[in-house]
């Protein structure tokens, strides 16, 4: 987008985010029409950040509902030190997202160790009024590294990461994984029915998604750089659910189709992606979503959040 473009495109943003907070007189239809805006000029347009830099921010607070942000909490959960699994963060949190220099000198390891710690703290007092519980577990580090990094706060970045995981993807954070076990088997039946040639290509090799996919479905995409190309993809799965993460693992895959499929070795190209490039995989998770069973579709949203009956 030109940067004339990107300047129209942040003053259409900055339009709907300064139009007046909701009141008694202010139908929730009204509320609901902004949203949908939103979100439509996300997937069309994507956030300028570059011309704005606030709005990623702001804008992510609105996806996530994010309005109680209490100083005083998170400032009590923080002096109570290091959780009980502190060690188990640490052992994650120094190779965060190693490679991104702009990262690195944006968030330091000890704001990530302060969040996960306030995270698991906050849980600890909440356990008895939840129906799940948590602690830290693989991957959660790299889930909190957007946040800090996009939001101005750590305090922001706390309640964001905080809602976001117990809300949008509580089953990907429970300590069997349970969520991105599901999102893998899903993944495996919807390339079954997108493009069965490459299904049953990678399946004559022994490759399913547990085995070339687990980083990407654990972490939505965040383990493959680069961060910016990250961002634009998180902008896109908070605006329309976390469970479109499988269908941008599938789109990943059909960009280099042709190599995979003309590999004698295909795990070799599997191992790491090719860089990001969130518009085209964007584009391409849309249209894969007119090409699956309503039914299939329906589990797929369920499956980060919806616990099933024993």
């Amino acid at each position: 987008m030109s940067s004339s473009g990107q300047s129209a495109a942040a003053h259409s943003f900055n339009k709907i985010l300064h139009q007046p907070k909701s009141s008694k007189s202010k139908r929730s239809g009204d509320v609901d029409d902004s949203l949908k805006k939103l979100r439509r000029m996300i997937l069309v347009e994507g956030i300028p950040s570059t011309v704005d830099p606030t709005l990623r921010p702001r804008i992510w607070k609105i996806l996530l509902r994010v309005e109680d942000i209490s100083a005083e909490s998170f400032l009590q959960y923080v002096s109570r030190g290091p959780c009980e699994v502190r060690e188990k963060i640490r052992n994650d949190t120094f190779r965060t997202l190693a490679t991104d220099r702009g990262f690195k000198e944006r968030v330091r390891e000890d704001m990530l160790v302060r969040l996960l710690d306030a995270f698991v703290w906050r849980n600890h007092d909440r356990q008895e009024t939840q129906q799940l519980g948590f602690t830290y577990v693989q991957g959660m580090n790299v889930l909190a590294a957007p946040f800090l990094y996009t939001m101005p706060s750590e305090l922001e970045a706390f309640y964001c990461f905080a809602k976001f995981i117990e809300e949008a993807c509580p089953l990907y954070v429970q300590p069997t994984l349970e969520g991105v076990h599901r999102g893998l088997k899903l993944l495996d039946r919807c390339l079954q029915i997108v493009d069965p040639d490459l299904f049953n290509y990678l399946r004559m090799k022994n490759l399913s998604a547990e085995i070339y996919a687990f980083p990407s479905v654990l972490t939505l995409c965040a383990c493959t750089p680069p961060l910016d190309q990250v961002l634009q993809l998180w902008d896109f799965l908070l605006a329309f659910g976390v469970h479109l993460n499988v269908l941008c693992v599938i789109a990943q895959l059909l960009l280099i189709r042709d190599e995979v499929m003309n590999s004698s070795s295909p795990m070799k190209l599997l191992r790491t992606f090719p860089p990001l490039e969130a518009t085209p995989v964007m584009g391409i998770a849309v249209t894969l979503v007119r090409d699956l069973p309503t039914e299939l579709y329906d589990e797929l949203v369920r499956h980060p959040y919806e616990i099933r009956d024993m």
